[in-house]
C-alpha cells in the first residue's frame, strides 16, 4: 500500500465498518520509503474473505493483495514477557524455558525478567499457557502482530 497519512486508518476501518474481526494486523515500511506492507490476519468463512480481497483491491492505496491461504511462507510475531517476584527456583526453571523455546533473556534485574520471543503465533500461544502453569498471575505480556512472506525453498512447501 502507499505509505501515506491516514492510509491505516482508511484499511482498518474498512474492517470495523464492515464488522470484520482481525486476529492482527502489522504495518511497516519497505525497502521503498514510500511503500507500506500490511500484514493481515484474519478468521473467517470464504464467501467474506472473497469479499475483504475485493474491497482492499477496490482501494486506490492499495497496490496489490497477495492471499497467504495456500502458499508455504514463514510468519512470525514479536511477543515480550515480562515475569515479576522472581525466586532463585524460577530462574532456574526460566533457564529451561529459554532452552527449550529459543525465546531470549533481553533485561533482568534481582527478581524481574524480560523475555524476547518471536516465534509462530501458535509457539507463542504454547509458552504463555506454561507461562500460566508455572508463573501464573506474575507475568505480563506484549504482542505485536503477525508478518509473513512466501518460502523460497521447495523444502517449505
Amino acid at each position: 500500500m502507499e505509505n501515506e497519512i491516514g492510509v491505516l486508518a482508511r484499511i482498518s476501518g474498512l474492517f470495523s465498518g464492515k464488522s470484520y474481526n482481525l486476529n492482527s494486523l502489522t504495518v511497516g515500511t519497505t525497502e521503498d520509503a514510500t511503500i507500506s506492507r500490511m500484514t493481515i490476519s484474519l478468521t473467517s468463512d470464504d464467501q467474506t474473505f472473497e469479499q475483504i480481497k475485493k474491497q482492499l483491491n477496490r482501494s486506490i492505496e492499495v497496490i496489490k493483495v497477495i492471499d497467504f491461504t495456500d502458499v508455504s511462507i514463514h510468519m512470525k510475531e514479536l511477543m515480550f514477557i515480562k515475569i515479576s517476584s522472581c525466586t532463585q527456583q524460577d530462574m532456574i526453571e526460566l533457564s529451561h524455558i529459554i532452552d527449550v523455546f529459543g525465546v531470549k533473556m533481553i533485561d533482568y534485574d534481582i527478581d524481574h525478567v524480560l523475555i524476547e520471543c518471536v516465534q509462530t503465533e501458535q509457539k507463542n500461544n504454547d509458552l504463555i499457557k506454561l507461562f500460566e502453569k508455572v508463573f501464573a498471575n506474575r507475568f505480563s505480556i506484549v504482542r505485536g502482530g503477525s508478518v509473513a512472506v512466501e518460502a523460497i525453498s521447495f523444502s517449505e512447501r
